[in-house]
């Protein structure tokens, strides 16, 4: 019988798919498969519940259900409903892989890159905070922008302490708050809103982070970007090519055309060790095993 993984998302089910795929060296088959429930959380926890020990790994899609700051972990109220329907089957968000892997693939990308002095925007660094830090000791211009596309501020943050600190101050707050007021969920994933938040794409090289925040605020012209992300489909990428964004970099590999989230790929890993929780070090060897590293798509 194949590993089976299932991510559960709160995102749009147009998004729905599945792949099943063996790897040299391992002699499991996986099949990996996204279900979106349009924003629904009720249908979430019912699907988890139909199928907890029916899974080898459950994804938490669309939603975080942690997110760090330094050494601080923040549980979001909403998500930790949807993970404790998940008694039998580990439930992951892909927060352990984040942290590790798009780490990683700041660092392996520098050769191209060149990060020192280059202008980034994180549309949403809170989620990545691995990403953010990785970033920040490159020597990157960046930009973090929570209280702009989460929050609706004009206030971009430049500093990581300064991140840090408000993530400190807000985030027991925040965390309370229903996730549907903080990040797009369901059809609110296909909208796209052009206002003045596009002129923080425009200031920036490179933008990297989380795809949903990237495509619901990008403007019509992206000529010369480079954009660092996971979870594109094929209809992403012509989305990506009619606005001339010049290169793609995903953090998680193609399979079957499209690349999967942390927490499928993250749900991935934990089917394969056959335990749960892994340390920070068993996530970075089982990288390492996989061959885990960015793939590079130049789309004009």
């Amino acid at each position: 019988m194949p590993k089976r993984i299932v991510s559960v998302s709160i995102g749009s089910s147009k998004r729905n798919s599945r792949a099943e795929f063996s790897l040299e060296g391992l002699p499991d088959t996986f099949v990996l498969e996204r279900i979106g429930t349009d924003g629904s959380w009720e249908k979430a926890i019912e699907l988890v519940r139909k199928l907890d020990g029916q899974v080898d790994a459950f994804g938490l899609g669309g939603a975080d259900l942690y997110v760090w700051a330094g050494k601080r972990r923040y549980t979001f109220r909403d998500s930790a409903r949807m993970a404790a329907a998940a008694e039998k089957s580990p439930m992951v968000d892909g927060s352990g892989l984040k942290h590790t892997l798009e780490r990683n693939a700041v660092r392996l990308l520098d050769p191209q890159i060149r990060w020192k002095g280059k202008k980034v925007l994180v549309p949403s660094a809170l989620d990545r905070f691995g990403l953010a830090e990785a970033l920040d000791a490159a020597g990157a211009e960046v930009i973090y922008g929570d209280f702009i596309y989460a929050l609706g501020l004009p206030f971009p943050i430049r500093q990581l302490a300064v991140l840090r600190l408000c993530a400190y101050i807000l985030m027991p707050l925040i965390t309370q708050l229903p996730f549907k007021w903080l990040y797009p969920t369901g059809e609110k994933q296909e909208k796209q809103i052009l206002d003045w938040r596009q002129k923080y794409f425009q200031w920036a090289d490179v933008i990297a982070g989380d795809w949903h925040f990237m495509r619901r605020y990008m403007p019509q012209d992206m000529r010369g970007k480079v954009i660092l992300t996971n979870t594109t489909t094929a209809e992403d990428l012509e989305f990506m090519r009619a606005r001339g964004v010049k290169t793609l970099i995903t953090t998680t590999p193609r399979i079957s055309g499209r690349s999967f989230g942390t927490n499928v790929m993250e749900a991935f890993v934990v089917a394969l060790a056959g335990k749960y929780p892994l340390s920070e070090g068993e996530y970075l060897e089982y990288i390492e095993k996989l061959g885990l590293k960015p793939q590079v798509t130049e789309l004009s």
